[in-house]
């Protein structure tokens, strides 16, 4: 691919390809990156990060989610740097290069984050849905992770100095392409599990929601006409925990899938080489690597674990506070099971005791 990069004059010495000495086609893309398109991204991606970086220091909770996030959009802003590079001078290796290596690697680190969270979402909704305890999808997806990631960095590595040395690229390219399939693997592995959780968790909320409709009206009967000003405003408390959590929910299955989707497209795009059709196409990388990867990013900002995990959780997502004033309505249910019963034995031990008094003062 380099050798095409370079054209060998009549004196015999070497130079290089420039837009106004060689056609397009001898390019590292055989296109020029679009300036537009290429500026968008690189925007985007660079609020994304500012946005990240800012609600990781404002939540200070979920650090290693803020790393894994904060690496791979950096890593994005550096890509697209280098595409804006390219832009200018699609001949020049610098920025190809810098572009392709970050670019690839990436979307590994942002689905590092994925799997982090992952275990939060599992432990709220009950841990005997999962066909794996919540500390296993770290355990198991992160080195995964790594392998993957380590697959495509040494790949691109091996790439880089084949094509400084104007020598073929393809070992690089089958270990790049490796690291990515390993990459898709594991997500599918990770979607299969959490689909299969999130099924498990319906069916089983499903099943028990009419015995739960009829106990809660039977039980509660009393909040339609005796609410207490503190449950009244707990109301407004639980629904809103509820919304920020759902949304937490839905950005982190729409950037799993858009991180997948990105995966595949990249693993067809490298197999084919650096003079197939997909690698010709910049539309389609720009849909399917850049609006994909910045989708991804863009859907955690707004729904940032840190801000859906922040004030409680509703929906067994209720936090110390929450905890406490769970126990304290159990304790306060407890009693009213009591009823009756209680209240006669309170009567009973006023009277034997108002009985001892009368006897001491008699004697």
């Amino acid at each position: 691919m380099a050798s095409l990069l370079m054209s060998r004059a009549s004196d015999g010495t070497d130079y290089y390809c420039t837009l106004d000495t060689c056609p397009i086609e001898y390019s590292y893309y055989n296109y020029r990156p679009s300036l537009a398109a290429n500026v968008t991204l690189l925007t985007l991606f660079s609020f994304s990060l500012l946005c990240f970086l800012l609600q990781g220091f404002l939540s200070r909770r979920f650090i290693g989610f803020t790393i894994a996030i904060v690496s791979g959009c950096i890593l994005e802003v550096l890509g697209y740097v280098g595409r804006i590079l390219s832009h200018k001078d699609p001949f020049n290796e610098s920025g190809f290069l810098m572009q392709i290596c970050c670019l690839t690697i990436g979307p590994a680190f942002l689905a590092a984050g994925l799997y982090l969270t992952i275990s939060r979402v599992v432990t709220t909704f009950g841990p005997e849905k999962s066909r794996i305890s919540p500390r296993s999808y770290p355990r198991i997806f992160i080195p995964c992770d790594i392998v993957s990631l380590v697959l495509q960095a040494t790949g691109g590595g091996i790439a880089s100095v084949a094509t400084h040395n104007n020598q073929p690229p393809d070992t690089g390219d089958n270990i790049m392409v490796a690291g990515l399939a390993f990459q898709v693997f594991t997500l599918a592995l990770f979607i299969l599990l959490c689909a299969d959780f999130a099924l498990r968790t319906y069916s089983n909320s499903h099943s028990h929601s009419n015995s739960h409709f009829h106990s809660t009206t039977t039980t509660h009967s009393r909040s339609h006409t005796s609410l207490t000003p503190m449950e009244t405003d707990l109301k407004p408390h639980t629904s809103r925990a509820d919304w920020r959590f759902t949304t937490f929910l839905l950005a982190l299955s729409i950037s799993t899938l858009a991180i997948f989707i990105r995966s595949v497209y990249r693993v067809i795009e490298l197999s084919q080489g650096w003079q197939g059709a997909l690698m010709k196409n910049e539309r389609l990388f720009i849909v399917l690597e850049g609006v994909m990867v910045l989708l991804a990013v863009l859907v955690l900002n707004v729904g940032h674990p840190g801000w859906c995990f922040g004030e409680g959780r509703g929906t067994g997502m209720k936090g110390r506070a929450g905890e406490k004033e769970e126990g304290t309505e159990r304790e306060r249910e407890k009693g009213e099971e009591r009823g009756e019963d209680g209240h006669v034995k309170q009567v009973v031990d006023l009277e034997a005791s108002a009985r001892k008094q009368c006897v001491s003062i008699c004697v």
